[in-house]
């Protein structure tokens, strides 16, 4: 294989020493970073996110060949999709569908996995092909399974995986369904997110089988992993998550937008109206803090949407998923108290403010206290602390 122009750059090298010093990069993934390039995985034309200007970029290694490899060595996210595949141009689509995560990401959750010599994989979600790879080269490529549920992506990712010479099996097909043929497997890695972690995954593990998958709740985009145990008996899987992700959810799990005309059908100031000593600062927290996503997990068939802030004002809407209740928040710069609407037979806002009280009281627990068991009978149920005291999402 020729891929030198891939491997002998500085920026390979730089992200290396940054994952290695941030402790992402761990001692028994690194022959595999160093060995598969994610360059070589990567389209010609790709939208990497730019983090200074928070947005995507159209970057053409015909056109700029410094700057695509530039991105492809940074420890960013890069587009490799839009919109299903019918998205043409240059320029950004409206949907990523199809995407190479961050490297911190990728060999964080490859960390989580902690696959071990003769391990079979199961990979739901091949995208470019680089998961696949690194899995490849560490365990073998007779040892790993994709399953990939658009056809274009998986050819293309089959295609690169041959010419790297890492002859992955790679699966069109539904990874919900996981791919029975090729197991019983050892561990399972999701690269895609799930509001639901199908049982077939569990059906397909032996006993003792790790799977990690990125898992959230409809009440925002936001995710975290989770690390699931397969017991002896495979009735269940169950395990804590490990920290905040953001990915691309599963294309049949996705959430369609609320319209947001169905709930509010006309004047906001006719509703009930009150207010609430609760700042911007401490329900918005950093984009990842942790009550973000206790909300979401307390919330049941909730989504909230923040709209952007404007003349020092920011609303932040609540719909409710089974019916039409909603609330509006609307913080002000400067003020003590944000003024509160709701309507419907649920209070969402009051919702929202006991949720905060119990994290408040349970010590504001991180991510890490938090875990997940999916059952047989196909429910998902969250808890903090102990397995045994859990609810269902």
């Amino acid at each position: 294989m020729t891929i030198n122009a891939h491997q002998e750059r500085p920026g390979r090298t730089e992200l290396a020493r940054v994952l290695m010093s941030r402790g992402v990069l761990s001692a028994d993934w690194a022959p595999s970073f160093a060995a598969v390039p994610r360059s070589f995985f990567l389209p010609d034309l790709m939208w990497p996110f730019d983090m200074e200007t928070g947005r995507s970029l159209s970057v053409s290694r015909l056109d700029d060949a410094d700057a695509w490899f530039r991105y492809a060595d940074a420890d960013v996210p890069v587009v490799t999709q839009w919109d299903d595949g019918q998205h043409s141009g240059a320029g950004p689509g409206q949907v990523s569908t199809s995407s190479a995560s961050m490297p911190s990401v990728v060999f964080r959750m490859l960390r989580d996995l902690d696959v071990q010599p003769g391990n079979r994989v199961l990979e739901i979600g091949t995208g470019t092909g680089w998961n696949a790879a690194l899995l490849a080269y560490r365990l073998g490529a007779e040892n790993v399974v994709t399953v990939e549920v658009d056809e274009a992506v998986a050819t293309e990712a089959r295609t690169a995986l041959h010419h790297f010479e890492l002859p992955v099996r790679v699966i069109y097909g539904d990874g919900l369904r996981g791919y029975p043929k090729g197991g019983p497997y050892d561990r399972i890695i999701a690269t895609c997110g799930f509001r639901s972690i199908p049982f077939a995954w569990v059906e397909q593990s032996r006993p003792g089988a790790v799977i990690v998958a990125p898992w959230g709740t409809h009440y925002s985009n936001g995710d975290a992993v989770a690390r699931l145990v397969v017991p002896e008996d495979g009735a269940s899987a169950t395990g804590a998550f490990t920290g905040p992700v953001e990915f691309m959810k599963a294309r049949t799990q996705r959430l369609l937008p609320v319209v947001h005309s169905e709930y509010v059908t006309d004047s906001v100031a006719d509703r009930e109206k009150s207010s609430t000593p609760i700042t911007e600062g401490e329900f918005m927290g950093e984009r990842f803090s942790p009550q973000r996503f206790a909300l979401g997990l307390r919330l049941r068939h909730c989504v909230h949407v923040v709209a952007e802030k404007r003349d020092g004002a920011r609303p932040v809407w609540f719909y409710g998923l089974g019916d039409r209740s909603w609330a509006c928040v609307v913080f002000r710069d400067g003020q003590a108290e944000a003024q509160v609407w709701q309507s419907g037979p649920r209070r969402l806002w009051d919702e929202v403010t006991a949720t905060l009280d119990w994290w408040r009281a349970a010590g504001k627990p991180g991510y890490e206290r938090f875990g997940l068991t999916v059952t047989a009978e196909g429910t998902q149920r969250v808890w903090l602390d102990d397995p045994s005291d859990s609810w269902e999402v």
